[in-house]
Order: structure tokens, then C-alpha cells, then sequence
């Protein structure tokens, strides 16, 4: 698989801005309709996304974008696990690239990107929710160190075909 740079995308990773906030609303809803990535099973829009985009926080909860010849090509988000004290160093980890940048590492550049700054961040532990069928999500967290950490068997529905969740997780 190619690397962003030698793919020529040397995207720059920065903090998402409330400007970006249309563009990861459109590379979200580019993932629905294959029904890998999201549980949506229909688009949302921006202005239903704007008190989550707003529960990201640079200092503790970022979310970032991969930006390249001033284009977000895809994001990465880290929220609260489950909303309670005592998982406040355990964060869910969500990444999403455009369709037509998927497969030259820019999730991959997210991620670590992501397990880089997670420390300062006071996080220690990440976790993923992905789909079974996601073969491709499921190998970029496996190669980041990511080890299976529980399965919820047929818990998601999608066009009428149960579907399994895989629990993936890395301690830093």
C-alpha cells in the first residue's frame, strides 16, 4: 500500500475547524450507502452534526483532518467510552477517508497520528467498534496493534442482513 507522500498526497494533519465540518459531513455520508463503515443507514446533515462536531475538543478530544492542496481527504475522532469518570482515559477511535483517496494511507497517517498525540492527551487506552465485513478497517487496526478485544454477534442490522461487531482495543 502506498504512503500518502509517495502517493502524492502528502496530506498535512491538523485540527478540524467548524469550515471543515461540511466536508467530513460529506466524506461520512460517501461511507453509508456501502454500509462497511457506519451504522446510518441514511445520510446526515451538517446542521445535525453541529453538537458533535462541537463535543470535540483540541485538548482533550480532538478531532483532526487530513488536508492536502487545501482538501480535508479524510478524519479521525477520539470521543468519550461509555460517558463515565472512571473511562476517562479510554477513548472510541473513528476514522473516515474520501472514496477517492481510500487506499494510499491516509487512515493509516490518521491513526498513528492519532496514537502518537493520545499520551500528552492524558489517554491510555483506544478503542475501535468495527463491522465484521469490514475487512479493510479491521486489518488497518490490526496493524496498528489494535488486538480484538470482544465480539457482539448480529447486533447491527443493515438492508435486512444481521451484522456483527468486532471490539478492537490498544493500550499505549
Amino acid at each position: 500500500m502506498d504512503s500518502p507522500r509517495a502517493a502524492g498526497l502528502a496530506p498535512a494533519i491538523r485540527h478540524a475547524t467548524a469550515a471543515d465540518l461540511a466536508a467530513i459531513v460529506a466524506i461520512y455520508n460517501d461511507s453509508i450507502p456501502g454500509r462497511q463503515a457506519t451504522a446510518d443507514t441514511s445520510a446526515v446533515t451538517v446542521d445535525s452534526r453541529r453538537e458533535w462536531f462541537a463535543a470535540f475538543d483540541p485538548a482533550s478530544r480532538p478531532l483532526w483532518v487530513a488536508e492536502s492542496g487545501g482538501k480535508i481527504l479524510g478524519w479521525l475522532g477520539l470521543r468519550s467510552f461509555y460517558g463515565r469518570p472512571a473511562y476517562h482515559r479510554t477513548v472510541e477511535v473513528a476514522v473516515y477517508v474520501a472514496q477517492g483517496a481510500q487506499r494510499r494511507g491516509l487512515a493509516r497517517a490518521l491513526l498513528a497520528h492519532a496514537m502518537a498525540a493520545a499520551p500528552a492527551l492524558g489517554i491510555s487506552t483506544l478503542l475501535a467498534f468495527v463491522f465484521g465485513h469490514n475487512g479493510a478497517s479491521l486489518s488497518l487496526f490490526r496493524a496498528a496493534g489494535f488486538a480484538d478485544w470482544g465480539a457482539l454477534p448480529r447486533v447491527a442490522e443493515l438492508d435486512g442482513v444481521e451484522r456483527d461487531l468486532v471490539i478492537l482495543g490498544k493500550r499505549l
